[in-house]
């Protein structure tokens, strides 16, 4: 299938910005990092996001560009990780013969990173709310006493919180 001129296009921007940016984004990941492979990676994952994307604006500033899509790229895997830890951390507190498979805590796990990306921009209080009803069960009053306001402001917390679930699992 040929591809379009657009494609090539962008295809050709992509390569100019990686032939005069990827040492210095590299590097720059690096330093906020301090882990060459990790900044590899993600140096590589910044490019990838960019011939990902459907539109690439035209770029002024191509440094700051790339060190806010990195950025972006940097701050998801970092809440991947502590959501990863925090579930390990939950799973170890049951016992081996409770402990699910492999592939139920992959499972799991994912589930509760899509959870954490629909949850996210929410308000703390709101998110709090949600997670302390749907994974520990409180009742709308314990919550209410937990974050000091009313168990009606709770309900209008979790309504909230759903119907922000709701609208992205529809798109």
């Amino acid at each position: 299938m040929p591809m379009s001129q657009d494609h090539l296009c962008k295809q050709g921007v992509i390569q100019l910005l990686y032939q005069e940016h990827h040492a210095w984004l590299r590097a720059w990941i690096n330093k906020k990092l301090g882990c060459r492979q990790g900044a590899a990676d993600l140096a590589q994952d910044t490019f990838l996001s960019l011939l990902l994307k459907a539109d690439l604006p035209v770029l002024q500033e191509p440094r700051a560009y790339l060190s806010r899509v990195a950025h972006g790229l940097m701050v998801d895997q970092l809440r991947r990780r502590d959501l990863e830890r925090a579930y390990l951390e939950a799973l170890a507190q049951f016992a081996p013969v409770e402990v699910a498979s492999p592939e139920a805590r992959a499972m799991v796990l994912d589930i509760l990173i899509k959870l954490d990306i629909m949850l996210d921009g929410l308000p703390t209080k709101v998110r709090t709310a949600f997670l302390l009803l749907q994974l520990e069960g409180l009742s709308y009053s314990d919550i209410a006493n937990q974050l000091g306001v009313s168990t009606r402001t709770v309900g209008n917390y979790v309504a909230r919180a759903m119907l922000q679930c709701m609208v992205l699992l529809e798109e």
